[in-house]
Formats: structure tokens, sequence, C-alpha cells
């Protein structure tokens, strides 16, 4: 039979596996031979699809149909409202694009 050393084990967790191995009317090492085969015995599912996972979580609870909304064109930069309020935004000197002016505006002000 082979052997093997377990080294850096926590004292708390060798407490609790002292506690349970008299809870069970067993050695230490025989407690922990139990631990490690019931361990391996276990089969470990291979790992799958998220979404899959959460549709066969969900799945018994019933579903919900949602409305698509119809799409729309995509919009090009120059039509985006956030492009226009950050540009109603920046100083002066930005838009001016590299000519010499004093920087001021709300972005700079303290």
């Amino acid at each position: 039979m082979a052997s093997i050393t377990i080294r850096r084990l926590d004292d708390k967790v060798k407490a609790k596996l002292r506690v349970r191995a008299a809870s069970h009317g067993r050695s230490m090492e025989e407690e922990a031979r139990e631990i490690l085969k019931a361990g391996v015995r276990e089969k470990i599912a291979p790992p799958g699809n998220l979404g899959t996972a959460i549709r066969r979580l969900f799945e018994p609870l019933g579903g919900v149909d949602l409305e698509i909304p119809p799409r729309q064109p995509m919009r090009t930069v120059g039509q985006t409202s956030v492009m226009r309020r950050a540009s109603a935004r920046l100083p002066q000197a930005i838009q001016n694009r590299g000519r010499r002016t004093e920087i001021r505006g709300p972005l700079w002000e303290g």
C-alpha cells in the first residue's frame, strides 16, 4: 500500500479531524483515509456551458417570453446624443484644435 505525508496542515483542520475521527470511533489516520476515499469516489461533472446550466436551473420555474424590439439602422457617430453633449462641454481650447488659447471651461474650473 502507498503512503502520503501532508505538510503544513492547519492546526484547526487537524483538531477538527481529531474530533471527527473520535465521533466515528476511528484513528485520525483511518478517518483521513475514509475522507480521501469518499472524495475520489464522487464523479466530477465535466465543465458545461454556462447558458445551459442556467437554463437547467430555472427551467422548472417556467419560461418568460420577451418581446424583442425591431432593430433600427445603426447611427453614425455624429448622430449620437452622447457625442453632442460631450462636445458641448469641451473647453474652447480643445475645440480650436491646436491654436494657442488659454484653457478654460467647465472641465477645468474647480
